[in-house]
């Protein structure tokens, strides 16, 4: 378990060492943000002693290994736009953007699992068509799409839920959150619900798949001739048979929540990671691209690592291979 633990560790620092380099190389070699941060009247003489504060003027590999060093000791450099380290302002906007990805997948997984195994156990009946028909439209509409549909029926007309923003928020362990308040959950739901719409679908077509196969496997027959009830032979038996495929996509789409909440957060201005990186990339504030995908590619690995761990926790051959 050790070695296993190691080995997936220094697999992941030599993926983020990879990372870097691509991102780094491909933000820096485009636009130049000068022309953004000074006036347009500033003369040529200005726009180089603003390169040369910056630390611009150097080459890039020059800049990169500067990076490297200062980002071993916890800095990835100051933002052009904040003035101010790059790592603290996405820290900043990071428990906005997990408390929004882990209210959508926290819905997506009560919501689409229970509907999907119920669909399993009921093959060909109305209730699976419904959960099909209904995966099909989250798989199909478009995020943003979505978001606007929810505001105009459930802000504009309906006026239940509000349409923007993070609303009030409490603090616990010095961190900031909304659903710990009821006019957060208010502005958290329409968001959260928007967001867990396509993994929704996921889990309940993946559930689904794999209550119909287990219910025909020997396991499931020889349970079922002991006397075992159709409910007992799903609690003991099948859901430990689907539960690993169902942590392997909790756990991808849950860092693609993190990562790709950008429309969501927009739709909504919800205060996150998100519409941060498209604001500092129309801005060309290149620290803040460099930390978002940093920061980005590190909830990915840590992510990973929990779903290898809960693999060996539910399934001891994988512990032994």
């Amino acid at each position: 378990m050790v070695f296993f633990l190691l080995r997936r560790l220094t697999q992941g620092l030599a993926m983020v060492l990879l990372v870097s380099v691509l991102m780094f190389t491909a933000v820096y070699a485009i636009g130049d943000p000068i022309s953004l941060l000074v006036p347009p009247d500033a003369t040529e003489q200005t726009m180089q002693l603003a390169r040369e504060s910056l630390g611009l003027d150097q080459p890039l590999y020059v800049q990169y290994f500067k990076f490297l060093g200062n980002a071993l000791q916890g800095d990835l450099g100051t933002s052009f736009v904040f003035r101010e380290g790059a790592l603290r302002v996405i820290l900043d906007r990071l428990p906005a953007t997990l408390e929004l990805a882990t209210a959508a997948m926290t819905l997506a997984i009560v919501i689409g699992v229970p509907f999907g195994i119920l669909a399993g156990l009921n093959p060909r009946g109305w209730w699976d068509r419904s959960v099909m028909f209904g995966s099909v439209i989250g798989f199909s509409l478009p995020t943003f799409w979505i978001g606007i549909l929810l505001i105009l029926a459930l802000s504009v007309e309906l006026g239940i839920f509000p349409s923007s923003g993070r609303g009030e928020t409490a603090t616990l362990f010095g961190v900031e959150f909304s659903f710990l308040t009821f006019d957060g959950l208010r502005h958290l739901a329409l968001p959260a619900l928007s967001l867990s719409l396509f993994p929704m679908a996921i889990l309940a077509r993946l559930a689904r798949a794999g209550v119909r196969e287990a219910m025909n496997l020997d396991f499931s027959r020889f349970a079922r001739a002991q006397g075992n009830t159709r409910r007992d032979i799903v609690a003991h038996y099948v859901l430990r048979y689907i539960s690993i495929p169902l942590v392997t996509m909790i756990g991808l789409y849950f860092g693609t929540l993190i990562a790709f909440a950008v429309v969501t957060e927009s739709v909504f201005s919800w205060p996150g990671m998100g519409k941060l990186i498209i604001e500092s990339i129309n801005l060309l504030d290149r620290p803040i691209v460099v930390a978002y995908v940093m920061m980005t590619v590190l909830l990915f690995l840590a992510i990973n690592l929990i779903v290898d761990v809960i693999y060996c926790i539910l399934d001891p051959r994988v512990r032994m291979g």
